[in-house]
């Protein structure tokens, strides 16, 4: 199985150009912990360099902005254009993801997870 962009690229025959149109932001609808809804634009979705997708509150309250998945940091997720300005480059053509990936994170399990990434800045983990 490729690992890297590369070895997808090469394998499947794929350009740089291509290759980042398959690579859209996936905008997952909901949040990952609490299961609330993060429709495309909302100003309330976070993800990580992975794309694990939590609701500001969820980030902020429970996660100490540490991701369960991966130990990273969150931003706020971009909004991807609803209508096409340039290029196709909108919802229409790129929609939003609609599977939920919903997982409850275990607060106690978190905790100890994060305990020492926390003090950390996202930018030094």
């Amino acid at each position: 199985m490729p690992i890297s962009k590369e070895e997808v690229r090469r394998k499947y025959g794929i350009s740089d150009d291509d290759f980042d149109i398959i690579e859209a932001l996936a905008l997952r609808p909901v949040c990952e912990n609490c299961g609330k809804a993060l429709p495309p634009d909302s100003q309330e979705a976070r993800i990580c360099s992975f794309e694990c997708t939590f609701c500001q509150t969820c980030v902020e309250q429970v996660l100490d902005n540490v991701c369960p998945n991966c130990g990273g940091g969150f931003a706020p997720r971009p909004i991807r254009p609803a209508r096409n300005w340039k290029n196709g480059n909108c919802l229409e053509n790129f929609p939003a993801r609609v599977t939920a990936k919903h997982k409850p994170v275990d607060p106690a399990a978190h905790a100890r997870f994060c305990s020492e990434l926390r003090k950390l800045p996202p930018e030094k983990r």
